[in-house]
């Protein structure tokens, strides 16, 4: 494909129906949304109304895409090590559940509040949409420091959180997975603790949850997936803004999960990064960083900071190095206005969840550079925890190149359905990712009607 009909060119030109930092549906006041326009809540379902605006979705369905279903909220006392109590706050957002049921991870982190969680939730809820999932959108958390807590102590977390939500959560009503500083141990926790409480059978009970360890009904490739999908939706769409992923640079913020999958799948397909941050620190090396190399690194020293292969730099001269292709793996509104002028790349991927805020989002666009949303790159590891929910209500057993294929079957249809968006609309890649979803939820509330 020629450079001038790429999506890159398309961006340069500025579509006429690009998404507006200061988007103000009345909408908002209708339903009594917070004012502050930084609200991240607000934010993300501003993005929302300004596609379901562009493509006259009805007002019905608009309000109820704008808030939640349920909210729950938790206190629970947990037994220390020393012998103290300490009271911890938890939460369960189920955001929609029209097309299935409630799906979405459980963070832990010290910032958990409730807009967060409200936010990730409506997140899941188009990002499963989007990937043609039959699930609908939920998300979880408590608030504490992980790292400040002993094994022992992160257990009757999780175990006394578990109990405190579990006639709220079920294997064909809501089904939690890893998110932020959780992982597969956490979810056999979690598991192991439903299935005591309600007494469910070994296979409903343990898919009550996904993420879990491979040896209690976990899928092969669900650690791997959500970097995996951020790869699989750039193999698919670089060509098109004239990038070849073989001998492009990247660099990515945050090096967990998701940012250390993305980078060592990446380059395993010719790309080099050259720049890594983290809560840490920063590091460069323009001959390349290796992935496999760094990661291990920080599994024994906790972040990037002191990697010997790479020179430590400032966050501003990290945003500042020039790439091809710039991967957020973090937390979210990580990019703003001063982090989107700084930014010298073509493309940013992102794999973490609503990392870009809205002004932050006008200043690349308006720079010419192109966003691939989360909702559409950030979709992989949802979509391999389908696959292990089906795994175990029908107890079969699917290998990693079943699971690679189809994974990489559902990210280039989303991809191909935002791309199909974004030529009937004129509009950047955000407002036609939120198309191509609440075009599939339009569908399913026009199918089911609401009762009565």
């Amino acid at each position: 494909m020629s450079r001038d009909t790429s999506i890159m060119s398309t961006v340069a030109k500025a579509p006429k129906n690009a998404q507006k930092a200061d988007f103000n549906s009345p909408i908002f006041d209708e339903l009594g949304f917070p004012t502050d326009p930084n609200n991240l809540y607000r934010e993300t379902v501003g993005c929302m109304l300004h596609a379901a605006e562009l493509m006259g979705m009805p007002h019905r369905i608009q309000i109820i895409l704008a808030q939640p279903k349920n909210e729950i909220m938790v206190h629970f006392p947990v037994l220390m090590d020393d012998g103290t109590y300490k009271l911890f706050k938890g939460y369960r957002v189920q955001h929609n559940n029209a097309a299935g049921p409630y799906k979405g991870g459980i963070r832990y982190h010290p910032d958990v509040h409730l807009d967060d969680v409200k936010s990730l939730a409506f997140l899941m809820t188009m990002k499963c949409s989007l990937a043609r999932l039959p699930y609908g959108g939920g998300k979880g958390g408590v608030k504490c420091d992980p790292r400040k807590l002993s094994p022992a102590e992160l257990q009757r977390v999780t175990r006394r959180f578990t109990a405190a939500i579990a006639h709220d959560i079920g294997p064909d009503y809501d089904i939690p997975a890893p998110d932020v500083n959780t992982n597969a141990q956490i979810m056999a926790w979690m598991a192991d603790t439903y299935s005591t409480i309600t007494e469910g059978s070994g296979k409903d009970g343990m898919a009550v949850v996904t993420g879990k360890p491979v040896e209690i009904g976990g899928s092969v490739g669900r650690e791997k997936a959500t970097g995996q999908g951020v790869i699989d939706v750039l193999l698919e769409l670089l060509p098109e803004m004239g990038i070849q992923p073989k001998g492009c640079t990247f660099s990515v913020l945050g090096f967990g999960n998701v940012g250390s999958w993305s980078g060592r799948i990446f380059q395993s397909h010719g790309a080099k990064m050259v720049t890594v941050a983290d809560h840490t620190g920063a590091i460069r090396n323009d001959k390349g960083i290796d992935a496999n190399d760094l990661q291990e690194h920080v599994a024994k020293h906790g972040g990037v900071a002191g990697y010997k292969n790479a020179t430590a730099i400032s966050n501003e001269e990290f945003y500042k190095t020039q790439v091809d292709v710039f991967i957020p793996c973090a937390l979210e509104q990580m990019i703003k206005e001063q982090q989107a002028q700084w930014l010298n790349c073509k493309v940013v991927a992102e794999g973490a969840n609503a990392p870009t805020t809205p002004a932050g989002e006008r200043v690349l666009l308006s720079r010419g550079i192109e966003i691939v949303p989360a909702i559409l790159a950030n979709s992989g590891g949802v979509t391999v925890s389908y696959f292990e929910w089906v795994q175990n209500k029908t107890s079969s057993y699917w290998d990693i190149e079943e699971v690679d294929r189809k994974l990489n079957q559902h990210m280039v249809m989303a991809a191909r359905r935002t791309k199909l968006a974004r030529q009937r609309y004129d509009c950047d890649m955000r407002t036609a990712a939120y198309i191509a979803a609440l075009d599939a939820l339009n569908r399913v509330y026009q199918t089911r009607g609401i009762w009565p």
